[in-house]
């Protein structure tokens, strides 16, 4: 049986993890004979956003390992353990969410001259190293592409738009996909799928995607 990550920042399409998204990635692994831990960093967010009126909502705190917990049943560890003991994963997983490029990298706010949360940078250098495969859903790609600067990775944010473009001045190569498709790079053992970065892309091509990114992954 492998064991596999899977980071989260929070609970909410607006400030922390897709949801969607997230129980996309937890569906597919349960169809697979592996053991999944998620992790979360315990610390606060960047902002909180009420996603009934996109506002973000002034003077509120919250905790992304705790909002983490909501997605996760309460079975979430805190980040920094993972970059103890990366060694003991055979691979690990990003759902998207605009928490993402907020909450672990500052893509956000900066593009390709962002930077990703250390503890995640430390991880996903381990990872990357010792070979062990990398799955991205959404905009989770771009925080890969600010991880591993200049290394030439294939990755795919659905279709060529800025985000894509931001990608690409950090030496990578973009790759156009459906929400139902992933880009598999074989010599980086990284996968992607768009997911909600097409915005108007039904529930089940998101399912789809993420389903066949998660199987290109544990092979």
């Amino acid at each position: 049986m492998k064991n596999v990550a899977v980071v989260l920042c929070g609970s909410g399409y607006k400030d922390g993890s897709e949801i969607r998204e997230s129980v996309g990635v937890l569906w597919a692994l349960s169809q697979h004979p592996v053991s999944v831990q998620c992790f979360a960093p315990d610390a606060p967010q960047h902002d909180v956003v009420n996603c009934l009126s996109g506002r973000a909502a002034e003077g509120e705190k919250r905790n992304m390992l705790v909002e983490a917990a909501r997605i996760a049943r309460g079975q979430v560890l805190p980040l920094d353990q993972l970059a103890k003991m990366t060694g003991n994963y055979d691979g690990i997983f990003l759902p998207g969410g605009f928490g993402v490029a907020k909450n672990l990298c500052s893509f956000a706010f900066n593009g390709h001259k962002g930077t990703v949360r250390p503890e995640l940078q430390k991880i996903l250098d381990l990872m990357f190293q010792a070979g062990k495969p990398i799955g991205a859903v959404c905009i989770a790609p771009a925080l890969i592409a600010l991880a591993f600067k200049g290394k030439g990775l294939e990755l795919t944010l659905g279709s060529d738009g800025d985000a894509a473009k931001e990608i690409e001045k950090l030496g990578h190569r973009h790759i156009v996909c459906r929400a139902n498709e992933y880009h598999l790079d074989p010599r980086h053992r990284v996968a992607s799928t768009p997911a909600y970065m097409i915005d108007a892309a039904p529930l089940n091509e998101i399912f789809e995607g993420i389903q066949k990114m998660v199987a290109a992954v544990l092979q």
